[in-house]
């Protein structure tokens, strides 16, 4: 089986980076509109965790394409300000 890197770099050598930033904005899209419906009722848990499970492979793919390191810097960043505000 293929690594998440491997089929990371074969995504991108197949369809390009532009495809890759149009199916991530679809992706959560779909992630959006899954949540709506469930708190509607009129989707179950499974139908919001396949696409969340799409999401995350497009944060994987982005996260690749934009470098790991700098996106979990931006995280720790991220993460010490929700602390903050946690504790205020």
């Amino acid at each position: 089986m293929m690594k998440h890197e491997e089929i990371y770099r074969a995504t991108l050598a197949k369809w390009g980076e532009q495809a890759q930033y149009d199916q991530a904005v679809e992706e959560c899209a779909e992630l959006i509109a899954a949540l709506k419906h469930f708190r509607r009722e009129k989707i179950d848990a499974a139908a919001v965790i396949s696409e969340l499970a799409d999401v995350t492979l497009m944060i994987g793919q982005l996260t690749y394409m934009f470098g790991p390191d700098e996106v979990e810097k931006a995280v720790a960043v991220k993460l010490s300000k929700l602390h903050n505000l946690l504790e205020t």
